[in-house]
């Protein structure tokens, strides 16, 4: 994310800072063309991969968004794991279909030029429609799990939903929004981005699901003290928002496939203690 998202500026340099950065990102990204939610389907779904569990019958579902870097391995970590849980699991690569999974494509997802969360919260809509069309698939039951830009893009389909709002790019909701956000349920969001840019705020998380925050304690990319600020605003409007902090972590701790110049480093041992959180968070909501 720009480094002036986490400058930790306050009051009116604040105001201004966020008037200057907003002005910028109009220009460079323009007018956003809007597209049926079918359309959006039918771009996406060559690149998605459903994962599902061992044995037959109807399963509920889960939906995993990649980081700013598009697709990696964590991704299917973590279809894995839910898949092991019972349910299938639909990775959404919202990267390849617009040409944003290399690089230097990618960086611009990252620098919040282009793909914002509230963008890419048209891409969730769109697959929560096309999993309650798909056999086997339970989807009035559907963990969401993003990482990074992915946690940022939960966090917005959530507020949107909540609101009513549509997703910008997307001419109109596959169905009803508070339908949407009731299949909702659990978020688990992985080191989001909580700074300017993301829309999410406490006013509008009515009817939000159980939430899970997992942040880095030493997150280099994103602010974590930033999304536990979020995370308190958020539970004090009545959302169920939890904070597990992973000790020594920095961003995207769960990816070993990094860029050959990331300075961030894979660490299996957070990835475990992740998992785990999870898990219990999952076990104790019966899901």
């Amino acid at each position: 994310m720009p480094s002036l998202l986490r400058a930790g500026l306050r009051g009116p340099a604040l105001r201004l800072a966020a008037a200057l950065l907003g002005l910028l990102l109009a220009a460079s990204c323009g007018p956003l063309v809007q597209e049926a939610p079918e359309a959006r389907e039918a771009r996406l779904a060559p690149s998605w991969r459903l994962v599902q569990p061992e044995g037959p019958g109807r399963r509920p579902a889960a939906i995993v968004l990649s980081g700013c870097d598009g697709v990696h391995d964590n991704m299917a970590f973590w279809a894995e794991a839910l898949a092991r849980r019972g349910r299938a699991v639909l990775i959404l690569d919202s990267h390849a279909p617009r040409g944003l999974d290399r690089d230097p494509a990618w960086r611009l997802v990252c620098a919040g030029q282009v793909l914002r969360g509230a963008e890419r919260a048209g891409d969730v809509a769109a697959a929560l429609d096309a999993l309650a069309r798909s056999p086997g698939v339970d989807a009035s039951d559907v963990v969401l799990l993003g990482a990074s830009h992915g946690g940022w893009t939960a966090m917005e389909f959530v507020g949107l939903a909540a609101t009513g709002r549509t997703p910008p790019g997307l001419a109109r909701w596959p169905e009803p929004p508070a339908a949407m956000l009731g299949r909702i349920s659990a978020l688990v969001l992985l080191y989001p981005y909580c700074g300017l840019l993301n829309g999410a705020r406490a006013g509008e998380w009515r009817g939000a699901p159980p939430t899970l925050m997992i942040l880095s304690e030493r997150d280099r990319v994103v602010s974590a003290p930033a999304c536990a600020e979020r995370a308190e605003a958020l539970g004090a409007t009545g959302a169920e928002v939890r904070v597990e902090v992973m000790p020594g972590a920095d961003h995207g701790f769960d990816q070993a496939e990094k860029s050959p110049l990331s300075p961030l480093p894979f660490d299996p041992a957070r990835r475990a203690l992740a998992l785990e959180a999870t898990q219990e968070f999952l076990d104790g909501l019966g899901l």
